[in-house]
């Protein structure tokens, strides 16, 4: 039986109502938030394992919640929207999310996409030790703790982009396919777009390359994909 506790912020009262009695259906603990500073005060208090956040919410939008929790907290962050625009920003922005779906939505989509971000999420935090934490270069990246350090100092990564970063690195000097790497972080091809892996990989340059442009850790495998160098 499931115990993970999950956060539904979404100022639609029926479709908070909704998606609250189809997920406790599945055995999931749900609580609810119409806000956006009753959806942070919420996430503080209650500690959830996975946030299913619309963007167009009352006091403070989903984006900016998004950036927020993202430098707290690496827990799943599935975002919710009817405007197609929205979906862009998400992936241009690279806020941090791990997923989106569109409205209207299956109820049915949106718990597997849900138990696929639990799984993934709950396998990376019990089946990693410290003994793999990676130095290479000026980056040192730990996943027991969730965490990089670059130039000796902590940088908030999303548990996407965390995982993309763990994977490239830890197949030093390989081309790696957008396909393989997508498939290895997402696990489900049928919901997945291959161009959230540009997206979210341009994001770890900003925060990893000292001149993104002209990268000294991820490569571009042109035709293939990326290739993870030493630092040099």
């Amino acid at each position: 039986m499931s115990n993970e506790k999950i956060l539904v912020v979404e100022d639609e009262k029926e479709i908070a109502q909704m998606i609250r009695d189809y997920l406790k259906a599945s055995n999931y603990d749900v609580i609810l938030a119409y806000d956006g500073e009753e959806a942070l005060n919420t996430f503080y208090r209650e500690n959830p394992d996975l946030v299913i956040l619309d963007i167009m919410l009352p006091k403070i939008d989903g984006f900016e919640i998004c950036r927020t929790l993202r430098t707290k907290s690496p827990v799943p962050i599935l975002m919710l929207s009817a405007r197609k625009e929205d979906m862009d920003k998400i992936l241009g922005l690279g806020l941090g999310a791990d997923d989106y779906v569109t409205k209207p939505f299956s109820p049915r989509e949106l718990l597997a996409r849900v138990q696929s971000q639990l799984r993934r999420y709950k396998e990376l935090s019990t089946t990693q030790t410290p003994s793999s934490a990676l130095i290479i270069g000026e980056l040192e990246i730990d996943p027991s703790a969730y965490t990089v350090k670059v130039r000796g100092e902590y940088v908030p990564f999303s548990v996407k982009e965390f995982e993309i970063l763990y994977y490239l690195a830890s197949n030093l000097n390989q081309a790696l396919a957008r396909e393989k790497i997508f498939d290895h972080v997402w696990g489900f091809n049928e919901y997945g777009d291959i161009n959230t892996v540009t997206v979210h990989v341009r994001k770890i340059r900003e925060k990893i390359e000292e001149d993104p442009s002209n990268p000294k850790y991820i490569e571009t495998v042109w035709g293939i994909g990326y290739k993870f160098k030493g630092g040099k």
